[in-house]
């Protein structure tokens, strides 16, 4: 019942209401309480159950450039990391061990290929999640974990191959942490990246190539959505150059996810095509991306050491591919 105002002079009054009356209301008026209670306990107690699982950082700021480069000092100090070699075997096991303990489920996918020096058996691994459903449309991160084979000068390769490689493990970290996106993404990491005498058909990419043409004749490449390809991303001078020939809607979702962190700087075009694991997945229909930081001196010289190297770098490349995969590469 609407209220009624007083009017000065009189005017019509309320009749006090009885004893029974009042305590009717009074019942009623605790039952409403009541029916209250019971519809909004079981919600705050919902809220309260869900509260550790809501996290206050978004996905991007979980990476972790200290611990990605703990795992590059972890495969440099294997020494030279050529394929075949007795140090790359160990560093499989390496990879293989640390993705384990993050829930990973790490496939080898070995194989052989002619090179100009003679047969050379290499080993893709690749890591996946094992509740992932065969209908599921993957993305990939993938990175070499190969050095260049070098008779004259001890090549540990902290960027060229240790970078990407130490960086792809702290993604496995982070996404362990979040299974939904987990199981949409594939980690993989190529053996038999460098050439042994120049890039060719021939020579070089041997892992990538391996790979892409398995999904080829498998039928298999529409299983995936995309990739992006890690390479030399450790530099402390981090200029990332993606090649001009790199799938122009990746492109501007990376250059955006870039400008969203405010680390747009460090990314721009290289003004030319560039050849890197990136190219054998183009080539079969795999949209891929190479985010690579060429303009480094001391690329394949005894010079690339961890001293050249920033934890920096390798969290800026980290957190601009998750936020990419977050806000583009499923949308």
């Amino acid at each position: 019942m609407p209220n009624k105002k007083k009017r000065r002079g009189g005017g019509a009054r309320r009749a006090s209401p009885s004893w029974a009356a009042k305590l009717n209301a009074h019942w009623k008026a605790w039952a409403a309480c009541g029916v209250l209670a019971l519809i909004l306990v079981p919600v705050v107690l919902l809220a309260v159950r869900r509260r550790p699982d809501v996290r206050s950082d978004p996905i991007w700021k979980e990476f972790s450039g200290t611990r990605a480069i703990g795992h590059v000092q972890a495969l440099v100090g294997l020494g030279p990391r050529p394929p075949q070699s007795e140090a790359i075997q160990k560093a499989r096991a390496y990879i293989r061990q640390t993705l384990e303990a993050t829930g990973w489920q790490v496939i080898e996918q070995p194989f052989t290929d002619d090179t100009p020096r003679g047969r050379v058996a290499f080993v893709n691994l690749i890591a996946r999640r094992p509740d992932q459903s065969d209908r599921t449309k993957l993305f990939f991160i993938g990175s070499h974990y190969d050095t260049k084979t070098f008779d004259s000068i001890q090549f540990v390769g902290a960027n060229d191959g240790g970078s990407s490689t130490g960086a792809l493990l702290e993604m496995g970290r982070v996404l362990n942490q979040h299974p939904d996106l987990a199981a949409q993404i594939e980690l993989i990491f190529f053996d038999g990246e460098e050439a042994y005498e120049g890039f060719s058909p021939d020579d070089g990419l041997y892992g990538s190539r391996f790979f892409a043409s398995k999904a080829r004749k498998a039928k298999k490449v529409s299983t995936y959505r995309g990739g992006i390809v890690w390479d030399m991303i450790g530099d402390r001078n981090l200029t990332i150059t993606l090649p001009i020939d790199s799938p122009p809607k990746m492109a501007e979702g990376i250059f955006a996810a870039a400008e969203a962190l405010k680390v747009r700087d460090h990314f721009s075009y290289l003004n030319d095509r560039m050849i890197d694991d990136h190219t054998p997945f183009n080539v079969v229909g795999i949209p891929t991306i190479d985010l690579i930081d060429f303009d480094y001196p001391p690329w394949h010289t005894a010079g690339d050491t961890m001293d050249k190297l920033s934890a920096e770098s390798l969290q800026t490349v980290g957190a601009v591919t998750l936020y990419y995969l977050v806000r583009t590469a499923f949308q």
